[in-house]
């Protein structure tokens, strides 16, 4: 009797973030994850570690399984943890991290933008390293200081303030600035008979913070600046984590997807709440069935 062959899966543009690998549970996850197809991209759109070695191990994995990998650093892949052996910092430190991508065939926010010629393409893959400037403010906040000292006297304050620093930029703001400088030139450039899906570790717009159940936390979760990019830049999709509250939204016509992974004690109330697999990649193109 002769078995019919298997039908091949058709390639996807996959997507995951905040993958957190010091955590056991979480490594495991990432350890695990596999395409479906040879021919399968990956987004990883932030926060895979802290640790430069933790980084460098899961970018040297997955770059080896995906037939390409797309990377947009979050915070803690900026982190100078006290824990890290490395001292780099900064700007020097995220270059060092775009050099260890390029050594691994990988995409970075500094390299051309990859077209995904797949199903539902020709589309151009823009990772993108957008920071925050304090602009998400919570409710009776008017300047960065009020925001903080919001913050402050609530007990909501990002690990940034410690570990985040932003060498040679006077604050993380003026980074931010420059980023943004730096990223709309960029995407201006870019060939524009194409659509766009757009990775950033932060959300674009700031609707998705809106049901964070600290309102502070916003602040350190993007920038007013990028509201319009979805619009300007054509995006079919937008991809993003950080606020590790997995989801698909909308905001004008364009899909948001939230890919994030989390802590454990966050994901395994999503895996109960939803019957979520831990560490499922999350398809963006082709774009899936919405439910009816």
């Amino acid at each position: 009797m002769r078995v019919p062959a298997a039908t091949p899966a058709v390639p996807g543009l996959l997507a995951i973030s905040d993958l957190h690998v010091a955590y056991p549970e979480n490594r495991e996850i990432a350890e695990s994850i596999r395409p479906a197809s040879a021919e399968d991209w990956l987004l990883l759109a932030g926060d895979v570690g802290e640790f430069l070695a933790d980084i460098e191990w899961v970018l040297r994995t997955l770059s080896g399984r995906f037939g390409t990998v797309v990377w947009a650093p979050g915070n803690h892949e900026l982190w100078s943890h006290r824990r890290d052996p490395s001292p780099l910092r900064g700007e020097e430190r995220y270059q060092h991290l775009v050099g260890v991508c390029r050594d691994l065939g990988i995409s970075t926010p500094e390299d051309p933008f990859p077209v995904w010629d797949g199903p539902a393409g020709p589309v151009t893959v823009a990772p993108l390293f957008v920071l925050y400037d304090y602009t998400f403010r919570p409710p009776g906040a008017a300047t960065k200081d009020e925001a903080l000292a919001q913050a402050y006297a609530a007990g909501v304050v990002c690990t940034d303030e410690l570990f985040l620093h932003p060498d040679p930029y006077p604050s993380r703001e003026e980074w931010c600035s420059a980023r943004i400088g730096i990223t709309e030139r960029r995407l201006a450039e870019r060939n524009g008979s194409h659509p766009t899906v757009l990775v950033n570790h932060f959300p674009l717009v700031r609707e998705p913070t809106r049901v964070l159940r600290y309102p502070e936390f916003a602040q350190w979760c993007g920038t007013e600046r990028t509201s319009d990019w979805h619009l300007r830049f054509d995006a079919t999709a937008v991809v993003y984590g950080h606020l590790h509250i997995p989801r698909t939204t909308w905001y004008d016509g364009v899909r948001f997807e939230e890919v994030s992974l989390g802590y454990p004690r966050e994901w395994k109330v999503w895996q109960q709440r939803r019957q979520l697999v831990p560490g499922t990649l999350r398809q963006i193109l082709p774009a899936p069935a919405m439910p009816g």
